[in-house]
Formats: C-alpha cells, structure tokens, sequence
C-alpha cells in the first residue's frame, strides 16, 4: 500500500504538514530560517533566506538532499547551508 501511496504522491499526514520554523539567526544582514521537515523518518535539510530590500521582503527557500536522523543536525546544517548561500551570493540570491 505504502508503494501506491508515495506512486500518486500522497503521504502521512504527519509528512505532509508544511516545515515549521525550527530556529532562525541573524547573518549580515539576513534572516536564516530553518525549516527541516520528516520525510521518510529522517529530517530533511531545508529553510529559508530572507531580507527586506526596499521595503520589501525577499525570500528565497532552498531544500537540500541531506537528510539527517535528529532535528538539531537538520537545523545545524539548514543554517550553515543558509550562511555559505549569504555569503557566496548575497543579495543576488533574490534575482529572478
């Protein structure tokens, strides 16, 4: 059953919950959020970087394929993946 299940794209109810914040940090003037989420029992590494340009609020998400068995690690990498993006790209990171 689970194969039909992940074949047309549904999952628990539990996976399918949108990733809440699981810790945010400051970085040069940026706003990192972690938000790992569960998938397949392990903690996917994903979250977001944001800054207000102009009086507008930027954001860009990014998923990674690591996946961890504790939340902290997910978090711990979620903020590194967000600090080295910060620091290679910057504010192009919000360019279309």
């Amino acid at each position: 059953m689970s194969f039909l299940k992940s074949l047309f794209g549904r999952r628990d109810t539990a996976e399918a919950e949108a990733p809440a914040v699981a810790k945010e940090i400051e970085h040069n003037g940026f706003t990192i959020l972690a938000t790992p989420y569960k998938e397949s029992g392990q903690y996917q590494t994903s979250g977001i970087v944001m800054k207000v340009v102009e009086g507008v609020r930027k954001e860009h998400k990014f998923i990674r394929a690591d996946r961890f068995a504790s939340l902290e690690e997910a978090v711990d990498c979620a903020l590194t993946k967000g600090r080295l993006m910060v620091d290679e790209q910057g504010e192009r990171l919000f360019q279309e």
